[in-house]
């Protein structure tokens, strides 16, 4: 048996094989308690699985329709080269087999014959890079950007011609540098570096250092950072004059990237417009047309106007330090920093919206990606959009509370149709029995701004559980945020809650930013439990710090589950997890393949997996839960641990040191080297900028690889990234052209 789903037409009738028995049999089978038709029923549960199994046996023999299973044993005959790892992959859970998919990729399977009639092409590398890791590429041979000296005898009158000759200049090649050319001088280093550059002696398949420019050379860059649309959204205005802007509704300096198209033929190699590349100032103006307009890589609205700014109009302009004052009738634009400037005579009277697109890592927080949404049939959908009958979260709130005054609509939905902005007063006030979510529709990013309405209290998004009767045996509420954006304010949880989901949302850390991401309240709560009783759930999730507040008599610690999340408390010294004055919070924490930026003071941690941990745990209950394969700093207080590091790199010094190959007065100096190099290193820890909590290329292989399945600690964990990355260089390894060292470089 393959475990196989039996077709629908067989699961549509349990009883097809106890229909086929006489009247007369089923009439006394029915009147003994219908042992007969129990026993008919497993019997035809087994008959349909093998019936679907023989249904696909056929479907089995084609790279595009076979079950996953069969995918390494197809490309077993055609030669493809399998990585270590997946047998154990398929026979393991459903995460293990997402991991099975990026070691035996089906597109680069069913590739293999017609990738080795191209075998040695620039452009086959590229594809190599698309189908088995996914990451968009551009292929560049380092040798002809490699410059030479010519004899001095030669440089004369035609000394451009020998220099041209010398350095190789042309389609492909290099050529000397021109203090004049800023254009050229911006795409210094980059995958679309035309300069002649000297010769390097480390190799691009280094390990330590990576060198370039060699005769040999191939590089690969890949993009690892995807492309994120903002679709429609208000642009945020800075100043009291409504002339200055910026495209993140936040207020922080975002860099706008391409939208890529795809390229014009499978022989050409990937230009600017073809992969996710940030925009550069001198690209845009030179390139203005091929980045702005509908369907783009950004565009801008103003006063409400169905016909963007006209492309005459745009004015690409540095607005590093908002010197650069536009003339009346223009609209300046920095693509480096998503800054936008108006004349002041002509500024927008009622709003500027824009359309761009920014660079992330993964689908985390709330976005515009695809997000799986269900409606429960019980429940009663509320659309709050421009078109809808709601304009407005509170009016779909109270419309549900009245249709649910009588007990008829216990369970709504209030779903918001656009990636708008609102700012409301948000209280959500729950009875027992209800179920509430309020979520984005699927391909939208709206935004709740809690402003300071008043002066005397917090402003933040209430949610209140009512406590129920003694008599009343209906279970207690449940509310989901799905898809949101949340900033200006927390959100504040108290009474008796049975479950807050958070799913796919972002509760900005520090409430908001400054321009250069820098946290607007850095010390502030995104999430105060108080007097509670609700069960946490963050999935997918980024938000800030997690205040508990409870009574001394409370017994019972709150559940808070969190999975392939970041917990960011804006500081390693700071609590992401705490009750006030930093004592232990009265909650026992669940979290899986997540990155908690910050402190932890917790009663307990049930269970921790995949996880980095990058500020101090201190836990009250040591003797219960467990950490596994996860990133601990030294000094915590923890439950047991198992393969967590840096234990195990500890662990090996003291094996090496009772086998004579180390001194023991060493160990306290190479124990403190260990824990300086085994240590979390992001591209970048502020929320908003494009690199955030994304692990560093020079981070140890012990955190990059850390986890059970060898792929990255953290929220990334399910990336796969290492895993990629070996079968790509496992792939240039053989469809590298002759004599070349191909190597990875990545570009973000």
């Amino acid at each position: 048996m393959t475990g196989t789903e039996p077709s629908p037409e067989f699961t549509a009738d349990p009883d097809r094989l106890y229909g086929l028995l006489p009247l007369y049999h089923r009439r006394v089978d029915t009147e003994l308690g219908g042992p007969l038709r129990a026993l008919l029923a497993v019997l035809t549960e087994q008959a349909n699985l093998v019936t679907a199994d023989i249904e696909q046996l056929y479907e089995n023999w084609f790279i595009e329709t076979c079950q996953d299973w069969a995918v390494p044993y197809l490309g077993d005959l055609v030669g493809y080269r399998l990585l270590g790892g997946l047998p154990e992959s398929l026979a393991a859970g459903e995460a293990a087999k997402r991991l099975a998919a990026w070691l035996a990729p089906r597109r680069d399977v069913a590739d293999t014959v017609a990738a080795r009639r191209r075998k040695g092409t620039l452009p086959l590398l590229e594809e190599l890079a698309a189908s088995v890791a996914q990451w968009p590429a551009r292929a560049v041979e380092f040798g002809p950007l490699v410059t030479a000296t010519g004899p001095v005898r030669l440089l004369g009158a035609d000394a451009a011609a020998v220099t041209r000759e010398v350095t190789g200049a042309g389609a492909a090649g290099g050529r000397l540098v021109d203090l004049r050319e800023g254009d050229r001088l911006d795409l210094l280093g980059s995958p679309f570096d035309g300069l002649a550059h000297t010769a390097e002696a480390p190799r691009i398949t280094a390990g330590r250092r990576q060198g370039r420019y060699g005769p040999p050379e191939v590089g690969l860059f890949v993009w690892r950072l995807r492309p994120y649309s903002v679709t429609r959204a208000p642009a945020y205005c800075i100043d009291r004059a409504r002339s200055l802007y910026t495209f993140s509704i936040l207020g922080n300096d975002v860099p706008l990237v391409t939208r890529p198209v795809p390229e014009p033929s499978p022989v050409t190699i990937a230009a600017e417009e073809n992969v996710p590349a940030f925009i550069g100032r001198r690209v845009l103006r030179d390139r203005l047309a091929d980045f702005y307009g509908p369907g783009k890589s950004f565009t801008i609205w103003r006063d409400g106007m169905r016909e963007p700014v006209p492309l005459a109009d745009i004015v690409v302009a540095d607005l590093s330090r908002w010197a650069y004052r536009p003339r009346r009738g223009q609209v300046l634009v920095d693509p480096v920093l998503g800054r936008i400037a108006f004349s002041s005579r002509g500024a927008p009277q009622r709003g500027v919206w824009v359309s761009y697109h920014h660079a992330f890592a993964d689908d985390l927080g709330g976005g515009e990606y695809p997000r799986e949404t269900a409606v429960h049939p019980a429940a009663k959908v509320y659309r709050v959009g421009p078109d809808e009958e709601h304009e407005r979260i509170t009016q779909a709130y109270e419309a549900w509370q009245r249709d649910n005054a009588g007990g008829e609509a216990p369970e709504a939905v209030i779903e918001i149709t656009h990636s708008g902005a609102f700012q409301e007063q948000l209280e959500f006030v729950l009875d027992p029995g209800d179920r509430l979510e309020v979520r984005a529709v699927d391909g939208a990013r709206p935004v709740l701004r809690l402003l300071d309405w008043y002066s005397n209290r917090p402003d933040s998004l209430q949610i209140r559980g009512n406590p129920c009767a003694e008599d009343d045996d209906r279970p207690p509420p449940r509310i989901v945020l799905d898809g949101l954006l949340v900033t200006g304010r927390g959100v504040s949880v108290t009474g008796p809650v049975g479950a807050v989901v958070i799913r796919h949302s972002t509760l900005v850390p520090g409430w908001s930013l400054e321009p250069r991401c820098e946290p607007g309240h850095p010390e502030e709560p995104s999430l105060v439990l108080e007097n509670t009783s609700a069960c946490v759930q963050i999935e997918h999730s980024v938000l800030g710090t997690i205040l508990v507040i409870t009574d001394e008599v409370r017994a019972d610690p709150l559940p808070i589950h969190l999975a392939d999340s970041v917990l960011d408390a804006t500081g390693r010294d700071r609590e992401a997890l705490s009750a006030p004055d930093c004592r232990p919070a009265a909650a026992v924490l669940h979290a899986y393949r997540s990155t908690v930026l910050g402190e932890v003071h917790t009663h307990a941690v049930r269970i921790a997996e995949n996880t980095i941990f990058d500020g101090r745990m201190q836990v009250a209950r040591r003797g219960i839960g467990c950490l596994r394969f996860c990133y601990v700093p030294t000094g915590s207080r923890t439950p047991r641990r198992f393969h967590c590091q840096p234990d195990l790199v500890w662990a090996a010094l003291r094996e090496r040191a009772g086998r004579g190959e180390l001194d023991p007065a060493e160990l306290p100096a190479l124990r403190a080297l260990e824990a300086q190099r085994v240590r979390p290193e992001f591209t970048d820890r502020r929320y908003g900028r494009p690199g955030y909590v994304q692990l560093a290329a020079s981070v140890a292989p012990e955190i990059s690889r850390g986890a059970e399945d060898a792929a990255e600690l953290g929220v990334f964990h399910d990336l796969f990234q290492p895993q990629r990355e070996d079968n790509l260089r496992a792939r240039l390894l053989e469809f590298s052209p002759a004599g070349t060292d191909a190597g990875i470089v990545y570009a973000t």
